[in-house]
């Protein structure tokens, strides 16, 4: 059997398709047998629909076949409230869409899993979207003749980290799952990019479940529906940046600037840097910097503020993609 594709091998630390794909494509942008792709722009959003249709296309990305929609609002970044509520808004619809691509019913049960660590703000989010999220399985379990219509079942964990608890995700969640029976899980974790401008300015959901951890090289088990016996959603936004991609994009970025002076200065200064393609040239960078530990992983100062704007986009979204009696058109009150 072919050994599959890891992208680690390629170091480029990333745990969006998106940038997968680009990866893959080069800078010459060549297609790519088994991967379908649309995207479309509209309010300052960019909604990415990808396909990974085969084994093929799967193993030219890294990633596991199925659907994944990437939001990117660069936008974000400004505080915008407004444009929160509209973002918020695109998610709830699109995630309605996963829901009934995988032919969840509207009445079905739901677990919402917020993975990360809620004593390290860049991967804080899963926790934060639990806390800002609708639960009503109580009700339905210890009242259910006084609930209005409209609702679901939705229950919601944060399970922690095993440097925490000692037991890894995955475990809590399957005990969960056989005791709860939920028809479909939503996992919420922190992703890597290997670009700056998509840190903290995108959403990642998928309908090929999650693997905490694999875009920093730590692989945890997975949240998949082999291991759970139940469709898993996951939902991510990249929170952190690896070091080298920052000096690596700083390279190059000063390369384009030399080179727009029309002065040839650009071979002269960047030499043979200035020629590699940008995989090697990001493969040096991680030569360099990996042995001294110098290979951070680095989130903006502002990231306080940007994981609980993000944070309450995705819950508020849920909240009006989970239950009917929410208005998906209007979620401004779910997400402040």
């Amino acid at each position: 059997m072919d050994k599959q594709l890891d992208l680690q091998d390629f170091n480029v630390g990333t745990d969006l398709a998106l940038e997968a794909k680009e990866i893959a494509e080069g800078s010459a942008g060549s297609p790519i047998h088994g991967i379908q792709s649309e995207t479309t722009e509209e309010d300052g959003i960019t909604i990415t629909r990808l396909h990974v249709q085969n084994e093929q296309g799967a193993r030219a990305i890294g990633k596991m076949e199925g659907h994944y929609i990437t939001i990117e609002v660069p936008g974000l970044r400004s505080g915008d409230t407004g444009l929160q509520d509209l973002v918020a808004t695109q998610f709830a619809k699109h995630f309605e869409a996963f829901l009934e691509r995988l032919s969840i019913p509207k009445t079905a049960k739901a677990l919402i899993v917020g993975l990360g660590n809620w004593n390290v703000t860049p991967d804080a989010l899963g926790p934060i979207v639990v806390e800002n999220v609708m639960v009503t399985r109580h009700f339905f379990e210890l009242m259910p003749d006084q609930v209005a219509p409209g609702y679901r079942p939705v229950s919601a964990i944060a399970p922690g980290v095993l440097g925490i608890t000692g037991i890894e995700s995955s475990e809590i969640v399957h005990g969960i799952v056989e005791k709860s029976r939920p028809d479909v899980i939503i996992a919420i974790d922190a992703l890597a990019s290997r670009s700056l401008e998509r840190v903290n300015t995108t959403i990642q959901i998928a309908d090929t479940g999650i693997h905490p951890g694999s875009g920093i090289g730590n692989k945890r088990k997975g949240l998949t529906q082999h291991i759970l016996g139940v469709p898993v959603i996951a939902i991510g936004v990249p929170t952190v940046v690896y070091a080298s991609t920052i000096v690596n994009n700083t390279l190059e970025l000063m390369g384009n600037h030399f080179s727009s002076q029309s002065t040839g200065a650009a071979g002269q200064i960047m030499g043979l840097v200035h020629q590699m393609e940008e995989n090697e040239r990001l493969q040096l960078v991680r030569e360099v910097l990996g042995p001294l530990g110098h290979d951070l992983l680095v989130t903006p100062k502002e990231i306080d503020e940007f994981i609980e704007d993000i944070a309450n986009i995705i819950a508020s979204g849920l909240n009006a993609s989970l239950h009917e009696a929410v208005d998906t058109d209007n979620v401004a009150a779910y997400t402040h």
